[in-house]
């Protein structure tokens, strides 16, 4: 591992805290210079040269790397702003991570099951729409099969808003309002979290599953641990980790934690397990009291050896290209 003097790294954050001090001192220990940043701080100002973006604590320059830490939320229209930040950042040939695409893909949940069931990776069923007499028919149908779903909020984390839905006592509940869920019902097939009662998070770091926890408890069904559940290591089996890596690849993502539960098929000792959500924005302090990797440093040291040194080559192989004469590529496809 080698230092990095002299480079400047912005924090995209909306609130600071254990996250960001880990990561603040994981930069320190390679040479770099990381600053928290809140992108309803930044602006695009096409006065502003050279490039017209305003990120503070930066001046006229722009950071060589961003972390993106978490995005706050706020109207469509801010949240779309706090996004475009990130994306003319990619398109300055900045190196964004992970960057607002696949930010976008895993914040909302249809596109991720979406993209995982386009790539053939394990996951309930899931269906997504507007229409409250469709989600209701497809609730009337799993309730016939034996099976329950749960509706979720379209954006959220933390198991906050679940519901989970079917016959009970011999009566089928109807589906609740909408209006809770911004009137779109995205259903997941319930799937029970195995015998034991339980799911797991696997952290996925620059292509590669670097560690795994278990959780159990919280409130019910919901194994999140900001709903109480507890954390234990777990062994990072070739399955557990090799569904991770695929989840986090169909998303696009530099790093992803990945939650998963067994495969409900309890004939099958092959069977892989399934998929539940993919966070681009993961946090890791639950993983880091039950695991002895540094979890912020091989994020720091992914996004420096691996992201911004292939995007500094990229950029000085354009300019290579620019000097000799040859077609520019834009940013967008340097990245």
């Amino acid at each position: 591992m080698m230092t990095t003097p002299n480079l400047r790294i912005a924090i995209m954050t909306d609130e600071t805290g254990w996250h960001t001090g880990r990561l603040k001192r994981a930069f320190r220990a390679r040479g770099a210079e990381a600053r928290c940043v809140d992108l309803a701080d930044c602006r695009i100002d096409t006065t502003w040269l050279p490039h017209g973006l305003v990120i503070p604590g930066f001046g006229r320059a722009l950071p060589d790397a961003v972390f993106v830490r978490g995005i706050a939320g706020g109207t469509f229209e801010q949240v779309t702003l706090r996004l475009g930040i990130l994306h003319a950042l990619r398109e300055s040939g900045v190196p964004v991570y992970n960057d607002a695409r696949a930010i976008e893909r895993s914040v909302d949940k249809s596109m991720t099951s979406f993209l995982l069931h386009r790539a053939g990776v394990p996951t309930p069923a899931t269906w997504a729409g507007e229409s409250a007499a469709f989600a209701q028919r497809v609730l009337m149908r799993e309730a016939a099969a034996g099976r329950q779903v749960v509706l979720k909020p379209l954006f959220g984390s933390q198991g906050h808003g679940l519901k989970r839905l079917g016959a009970r006592g011999g009566l089928l509940a109807p589906l609740p309002s909408l209006a809770r869920y911004r009137q779109v019902a995205y259903l997941q097939r319930f799937v029970a979290g195995g015998r034991s009662g339980f799911d797991w998070r696997v952290l996925v770091i620059g292509g590669n599953a670097v560690a795994a926890m278990r959780r159990s408890g919280g409130k019910g069904w919901i194994h999140n641990v900001a709903q109480g559940a507890r954390c234990e290591p777990a062994e990072l089996t070739v399955p557990l980790a090799q569904t991770a890596v695929r989840a986090t690849a169909a998303l696009g993502l530099d790093y992803a934690g990945v939650d998963l539960i067994p495969n409900p098929d309890p004939a099958d000792d092959a069977a892989l397990p399934l998929v539940l959500e993919v966070n681009g924005v993961a946090a890791w302090r639950g993983l880091q009291s039950v695991v002895p990797l540094d979890v912020a440093a091989a994020l720091v040291d992914d996004l420096l050896d691996r992201k911004l040194a292939a995007q500094r080559r990229a950029n000085q192989q354009a300019e290579q290209a620019d000097s000799d004469g040859l077609p520019k590529q834009s940013p967008q496809r340097r990245a």
